[in-house]
């Protein structure tokens, strides 16, 4: 409940944030706000002010802001209207330009929200989990090297223990960098400059495109050093006496370098293994015993230990830059997201409805507070700004029914130097209409698949 509660704050501060961008457009351009809601459905409570109701409503998911004359498209079909009454302080009575701004501020707001949470993000700094940007080919693991498909990092000719240092000329500082750089460019060659035993190389790559998140892959998973971080009192390992600090060398004797070793190892699901560690330089064997879950995966109670790198800017104007230029990037990323959709994903899986879209959002906020407290915060932050500039980008496609869509009508009364017909905007929203059940209904049915583990 918890989850739900939090995704649904999240998910109606963006909306709200939206929806007062059109209510501040509309009340300056002369077009009378009726109400402003807070939620949908049944009015709760509220109050009146300047001709606008402020009102609570029953079910807390976004909000709307119903502006005057927006029924007056009704009333046109119902009378068989050749064009919609163009009423003095209504909607549909302002001049198309200025109907253009008014529907354009909702995805601007959302603009302005992320620069500001980026901006601020910057200013306070956030500290993220990540692994050096060293290397293990995924084909390390057998279920990998078994599939027919050679990976593109074993194409390339990388190995196990290359630290990846730039890509494209851009320094990788770790593998956070490195995944967001091959993620963000599927089926496009990259320049890899790879460091290898004292030598320097420089590789090209192509990632492949991952059909079912959209993002570039090319085999590899991050050296992490088997150094034990924390251990579950409730764990096999924990049991047989493996403790925070140890170093794991080997397992039923066979060495492992790195935490993709012991998961090879682990690969023929044994009911017991020799668990090898270095404890104050001193090799002891300690013997566990192992139950796996459906998924093949043996919780050994045991977390090693990561890479923190903590982005602050150095002043408040260079946060400002920094958030101006982390919403840029992320409009690109959202940008070629949408695009990839038209280049054979699996849409069931890429594509996120209102209610994956709530519990994402409360899952990041209850595990950031969680494991950081008030530090993770600038964690929730920032993804209420993606959220943002994904909704940004969605609300000005030239859909019907949605901003963009109204937009492109407005555009056409510019040229036509009249108002449309209304049998003409009817059936141009009948269109938008179909369009958003279809959209509605598939996202939805993914979101089913989703929380049903498909």
């Amino acid at each position: 409940m918890l989850t739900v509660l939090l995704g649904l704050i999240g998910l109606s501060i963006v909306v709200i944030i939206h929806e007062f961008g059109h209510f501040l457009a509309a009340r300056a351009l002369g077009v009378e706000v009726e109400t402003f809601s807070i939620g949908w459905g049944p009015r709760l409570f509220g109050f009146r002010k300047k001709g606008t109701e402020w009102r609570i409503s029953a079910f807390p998911i976004g909000g709307f802001c119903r502006m005057k004359g927006e029924e007056d498209f009704k009333k046109a079909l119902e009378q068989k209207l050749p064009h919609i009454p163009a009423e003095k302080g209504s909607f549909y009575g302002a001049a198309p330009w200025r109907r253009i701004l008014i529907l354009a501020s909702g995805p601007v707001a959302n603009v302005i929200f992320a620069i500001v949470m980026f901006s601020i993000v910057s200013f306070v700094g956030m500290t993220i989990q990540t692994a050096p940007n060293k290397i293990v080919l995924a084909s390390d693991l057998a279920s990998v090297s078994a599939t027919t498909d050679k990976a593109p990092a074993d194409a390339a000719g990388l190995v196990s223990g290359d630290i990846i240092a730039a890509i494209d000329g851009k320094t990788v500082r770790d593998y956070s960098d490195l995944q967001e750089m091959i993620g963000l460019n599927p089926g496009k060659t990259l320049m890899l400059k790879v460091e290898r035993q004292g030598s320097t190389l420089r590789i090209p790559i192509t990632p492949r495109l991952d059909k079912n998140s959209g993002q570039g892959l090319i085999g590899i998973y991050a050296w992490v050093e088997p150094v034990v971080s924390s251990v579950d009192p409730q764990g096999p390992a924990a049991i047989a006496g493996i403790r925070q600090g140890d170093v794991l060398s080997a397992i039923n004797g066979k060495p492992i370098a790195n935490t993709i070793g012991l998961l090879a190892a682990l690969e023929s699901k044994p009911e017991n293994v020799a668990l090898t560690v270095l404890r104050n330089g001193q090799a002891q064997t300690f013997r566990l015993v192992l139950s796996f879950a459906g998924s093949g995966q043996s919780n050994l109670g045991i977390s090693f230990a990561s890479l923190s790198r903590t982005d602050k800017a150095s002043s408040l104007f260079d946060a400002i830059a920094k958030g101006g230029k982390e919403t840029y990037s992320t409009f690109l990323m959202t940008a070629k997201g949408i695009g990839l959709l038209f280049s054979g994903v699996n849409v069931l899986k890429a594509v996120s409805g209102p209610a994956r879209i709530t519990y994402l959002i409360g899952s990041t906020a209850q595990e950031s507070i969680h494991a950081s407290g008030f530090a993770g915060i600038p964690t929730i932050m920032s993804f209420l700004a993606f959220l943002s500039i994904s909704l940004f980008l969605m609300n000005l496609l030239p859909i019907p029914a949605l901003d963009g869509g109204q937009i492109v009508l407005s555009l056409v009364e510019i040229f036509k130097r009249k108002p449309l017909l209304t049998k003409t905007i009817y059936r141009f929203q009948f269109v938008g209409a179909a369009m958003i059940i279809a959209l509605f209904f598939l996202a939805t049915f993914s979101d089913v698949l989703f929380f049903a583990g498909k």
